[in-house]
């Protein structure tokens, strides 16, 4: 495929915010079409963009289009397997942002459809474009810390409720479990960083915080304790993050033991006073450790026989970000990679196998606390 791409978008929500970013950055794609059920998004959305953009409540419309070469899937995440599978047999290119489904069974199915269609299938992990995080993988790769045996991952959410308890993030049927919706960025990063693949988990999580007594309609606006309540949200639709049938885990702890023996902990916390992924990784040689508050990278030496065991070592992530601040920069960058694929055949960062693999651990860390924290074995590529 060469020339300009023209995009359509199914779904107009939060995340579609960096889709102006695109057509900003980028002289490669023009966005012809938009699609959501939602009316106001849809005309807002529009209206963001600034230019003749056709609109549609019916995501399906919008494939019948012949002008539309490309999506970008910005649905919820239960939606994600249905429109995805629907946009390649129509003959388009996908982006679909993570989680790339929420079952193992669901991202198999994109997986086999992608191979038969010959379409390009591209998972939105922008954390491999957040230039910590490539720093960090450029450490490890350079051998500085040896040979990785041991990974610790602490996830501090202090948006939890805002982002995921208000809404269908809350729900078990909608997202499986926010191992999968937060989660799968981080255990994407320990893949991806360790070169190594979840091969079995054993977790446990539970409702600490959210969840309660309060009615399933009951909404933040309509609520007569929304000015003492910590967590009301004053935004239309916005539910009570204490109603009954919310049943997501907001505090989690994860083992995984992946490929070569290297075993990963992972925690997840959606109630911390402050925002941030903290990161250890410990081989041979060494160790290495973030800072995503003050955007660092720290690593301290041991014993090797070699140079590297005379020097700690302090890294500094520069604040200008190539692809500008969304995400330091990822949103612009990832979306690039994407068109680099689509265009130029360039072999893409992100490959759905690995982005299905980060589905995989976090629905057996799922099944793994829901049932008592039995060991669960990570399903192998069908």
């Amino acid at each position: 495929m060469s020339g300009e791409i023209r995009l359509g978008v199914i779904g107009t929500g939060q995340r579609a915010g960096m889709v102006k970013l695109w057509q900003q950055n980028e002289k490669r794609v023009q966005i012809v079409a938009a699609a959501d059920p939602n009316a106001p998004n849809l005309e807002r959305f529009a209206q963001q963009l600034g230019s003749t953009v056709w609109t549609t409540q019916d995501w399906r419309n919008l494939l019948e289009r012949p002008d539309v070469d490309a999506v970008a899937v910005l649905a919820p995440d239960f939606a994600h397997e249905e429109i995805s599978v629907a946009a390649l047999e129509a003959g388009k290119a996908v982006y679909c942002e993570k989680p790339m489904a929420i079952t193992v069974a669901g991202c198999d199915h994109m997986l086999a459809v992608a191979r038969n269609t010959g379409k390009l299938l591209y998972i939105g992990h922008n954390m491999r474009y957040m230039p910590l995080f490539q720093t960090m993988k450029e450490i490890v790769d350079s051998g500085v810390i040896g040979e990785i045996r041991t990974v610790w991952v602490r996830h501090f959410v202090s948006w939890g409720g805002y982002y995921y308890y208000h809404d269908w993030h809350a729900l078990r049927r909608n997202s499986t479990s926010l191992l999968l919706q937060k989660g799968s960025h981080d255990i994407d990063m320990i893949h991806w960083i360790t070169g190594h693949f979840g091969q079995k988990v054993s977790a446990f999580g539970q409702l600490t915080y959210y969840g309660g007594d309060k009615p399933n309609d009951l909404t933040c606006l309509a609520c007569p304790e929304q000015r003492t309540c910590v967590e009301a949200k004053l935004e239309p639709g916005a539910r009570c993050a204490f109603r009954q049938e919310v049943d997501v885990e907001d505090n989690m702890e994860m083992m995984i033991q992946l490929e070569g023996g290297i075993l990963a902990s992972y925690a997840e916390c959606h109630f911390a006073p402050d925002y941030q992924r903290n990161y250890t990784f410990i081989g041979t040689e060494g160790r290495l450790e973030n800072s995503e508050i003050d955007q660092t990278v720290h690593v301290w030496t041991r014993r090797s026989g070699t140079y590297r065991e005379l020097t700690n070592r302090v890294y500094t992530v520069k604040s200008n970000y190539p692809g500008g601040t969304s995400h330091q920069g990822a949103d612009v960058l990832i979306f690039q990679d994407f068109l680099d694929a689509l265009l130029e055949g360039k072999e893409p960062s992100v490959s759905p196998v690995a982005a299905r693999m980060a589905v995989a651990v976090g629905c057996a860390g799922a099944e793994s606390m829901r049932h008592g924290g039995q060991v669960v074995e990570v399903p192998p590529l069908s």
